[in-house]
């Protein structure tokens, strides 16, 4: 048991850290304050980029909705929604570096809260590979840093 016990507290510390790996390639972020106030940041810094976002999944709707149809109650999110855009700029600079990059795009930031944790606003993304040739490994960088400073400016 005190193993255990010691585990989770391991397991939580690693949790609470501010940049997290949820898997590879995955960045996890988090903030305390309100999902509506959090996802407004996150646009409010895409848009101070001059970018647009495409679309808007309501994941958490979606999965509460379908939940129900399968039999399956447990909430997952409070909020989740996942929010997609591209920059013309950088999209082409990756993609004239290596036509294989365009899977991606279209990139995206995950804002969303869960039950457990009231008042905390989790942001995710994934972070593209940057491999190939010299040209696409800056162009991919460069997009792993706009969605740094996307999300950075979003917690601030």
């Amino acid at each position: 048991m005190k193993r255990l016990s010691l585990v989770f507290c391991a397991g939580w510390l690693m949790f609470a850290v501010a940049v997290q790996a949820a898997s590879p390639g995955v960045h996890l972020r988090s903030v305390k304050g309100e999902f509506t106030d959090v996802r407004d940041r996150v646009v409010m810094a895409l848009e101070n980029r001059g970018l647009v976002i495409n679309y808007t999944a309501k994941v958490g709707d979606m999965l509460e909705r379908t939940g129900r149809d399968l039999g399956r109650e447990r909430k997952i999110y409070n909020n989740a929604e996942v929010l997609e855009f591209c920059s013309a700029a950088l999209s082409r600079d990756t993609m004239e570096a290596d036509t294989r990059n365009i899977v991606f795009c279209p990139y995206s930031i995950a804002v969303y809260t869960l039950p457990q944790t009231p008042g905390t606003v989790y942001l995710s993304y994934r972070v593209p590979v940057a491999q190939g040739s010299g040209q696409s490994i800056r162009a991919l960088r460069a997009v792993e840093k706009l969605l740094v400073e996307v999300v950075g400016e979003a917690i601030k």
